[in-house]
């Protein structure tokens, strides 16, 4: 079909004239004229995103790209003698991993198959990555199927791949410069793109549930537990928590509602006690499990893995309080093996931190962990009167929150209230540097008060923050983060450090309407930290948070990647062995 013969068709089908062309296709090019205004005779080139927004498109991808990898390298090997290029594009339509032959780089870039390409079908037009994220479905845009006249000479077949929610997560798209004229040329194509499609849900699914039953099924026991039709997940309580795209086809095969919140028994004729008998050791052709329409198939149910024990470092060494306030930051380790020597002294402690770093609950950590009944007094230093209000027979521990507010009057009364109970222990908190309170109060109130000072680490410095998750999810039992939640929670700023985190963990569990938080559920950052060409933060603390991931690293600098490697370069750090 040549270019003119190409646009006429076009035109037919909008007129309602053509016949035998796929209504897909046709509803596709309809949206592209009428919603989009793409005109069919202009021969767009192929839109490549710029370096940043790949960067930003592959960071968010990152977990579902590694996830992905192994499969579709597999898949590669499969179809590479056959000039067959693969793309996994995100569920905005970009390029986020690629497979193709060196050798035609130059012409696969031209054509959009490469990394970056985007293929949303506002801007590509009819394609099969941007068909497949609209219908939801796979699907083949075999040459004149394309809507651009640049992309006739292609031939694209696409898979979506879902989260364990069911939500769009990526597509799977293989594809070739120059195929045969018949359609049906690529149905091993799209036979093979599935396949690799439902493998990657299932890991998925395997790699975000490791702490919930999951039972894995087939139509028949041949291949049951090497390669499944589709798979739940499910947490301690029965409820199903997880899901790939095939489970939703089989078990509500009229397409009504939804899998995820369900209990296994409306699904299922069994409960969450029958699991143990679809585990391996039962042969799989007695392994039949029937459904509350009727219908059989076989299942396969895998335990959840034990849950791992929390790092608490030095554990023996710390009292209690102290050792449940951090995880295994080598930084708050040091403090508070520091702290532990001083809980039972009268030595005067300074703590100070960003807001939101832990400062009081620390300083209640110390008080609960020194002698037994004496009293905690905590004082907030900006409220007149805090100091001059106490009685003069006061004693145990006096906590001053955010000792640089405190007034002339304030200090005065301080020091006056030290020199005549020397007994009393002052715990001191503070917002403000250790330098900069020095300049805010009189100097010999603040030697009397920072007799040990100790700066606490910021979260986006902690190298504990997985513990931290764990801890403060331990106040919603019945909800669960996905890795992907867990990524993004992981390389956010935090300006507000722990408390904010806190936040907008209670606010996912309340909003969210399953057990599960997933990425989309997370609020938004209320503060974003503007972009600094050179942090203030300590490059290496950072890149010990975050293990060395230098797209984490960068994320959390607010900087490109390669300043991060420039950065790295030139401090002449190497990562630890």
């Amino acid at each position: 079909m040549g270019d003119q013969e190409h646009v006429t068709e076009i035109e037919r089908v909008l007129l309602g004239q053509a016949t035998g062309r796929d209504a897909t296709v046709a509803e596709s090019w309809r949206r592209c004229v009428e919603t989009y205004g793409m005109d069919p005779a202009r021969p767009d080139p192929a839109h490549i995103v710029t370096e940043g927004k790949l960067r930003e498109h592959r960071e968010q991808a990152e977990r579902l790209i590694a996830t992905a990898r192994s499969g579709l390298q597999a898949l590669f090997r499969q179809v590479a003698g056959q000039n067959y290029v693969l793309l996994l594009a995100d569920a905005k339509g970009v390029c986020v991993d690629f497979f193709g032959d060196p050798r035609f780089e130059d012409d696969l870039r031209k054509a959009g198959l490469y990394l970056g390409s985007d293929w949303s079908e506002d801007l590509a037009g009819t394609c099969g990555v941007g068909s497949c994220i609209v219908t939801g479905e796979a699907i083949t845009i075999h040459q004149t199927d394309h809507f651009g006249l640049a992309h006739t000479p292609l031939s694209c077949t696409a898979a979506p791949i879902y989260d364990t929610r069911g939500q769009l997560a990526a597509v799977l798209d293989i594809s070739l410069l120059r195929s045969p004229s018949p359609k049906a040329s690529q149905n091993l194509a799209m036979s093979l793109v599935t396949a690799s499609a439902r493998r990657v849900e299932m890991a998925n699914l395997m790699a975000m549930t490791r702490r919930d039953w999951v039972l894995r099924f087939s139509a028949s026991p041949e291949f049951l537990e090497v390669d499944p039709d589709a798979a739940v997940a499910l947490d301690e309580s029965g409820n199903i928590v997880g899901m790939t795209r095939g489970a939703l086809r089989a078990l509500l095969p009229d397409g009504s509602g939804t899998l995820v919140g369900r209990r296994i028994e409306e699904v299922f004729d069994l409960s969450l006690d029958d699991l143990p008998n679809l585990m391996r050791g039962q042969p799989t052709e007695e392994r039949v499990v029937h459904l509350r329409d009727g219908r059989t198939l076989f299942g396969h149910a895998i335990a959840p893995q034990t849950r791992p024990v929390l790092p608490r470092a030095r554990s023996n060494a710390l009292p209690a309080p102290l050792a449940n306030f951090a995880g295994s930051d080598p930084a708050m380790q040091r403090i508070l093996a520091q702290i532990a020597r001083l809980v039972a002294t009268s030595v005067p402690l300074l703590l100070c931190g960003e807001s939101g770093t832990g400062k009081e609950r620390l300083a209640r950590a110390i008080h609960v962990s020194g002698p037994e009944a004496r009293e905690l007094h905590a004082v907030r230093c900006s409220t007149p009167g805090s100091i001059t209000g106490l009685s003069a027979d006061a004693s145990g521990t006096l906590l001053l929150r955010g000792v640089e507010e405190l007034s002339s009057e304030a200090q005065a009364a301080l020091l006056d209230l030290m020199d005549r109970r020397p007994d009393i222990r002052v715990i001191s908190s503070s917002r403000a540097t250790p330098a900069a309170l020095s300049s805010r109060i009189r100097t010999d109130l603040f030697y009397r008060l920072a007799g040990a000072t100790f700066e606490l680490p910021p979260l986006r410095l902690r190298a504990d923050f997985g513990w931290l998750i764990d801890r403060l999810m331990r106040s919603h039992p019945d909800h669960t983060l996905t890795p992907s939640a867990r990524a993004e929670l992981q390389v956010r700023d935090w300006p507000g450090n722990i408390r904010e985190l806190e936040r907008v963990l209670d606010v996912a569990t309340v909003l969210v309407e399953s057990p599960v938080i997933d990425l989309p559920d997370l609020p938004q950052p209320t503060v974003r930290k503007s972009e600094k060409t050179e942090p203030d933060d300590d490059l290496e603390a950072v890149l010990t948070a975050v293990g060395w991931n230098m797209a984490q690293a960068a994320r959390r600098l607010q900087v490109n990647r390669s300043t991060v490697l420039r950065r790295v370069r030139k401090a002449g750090l190497t990562p630890p062995h």
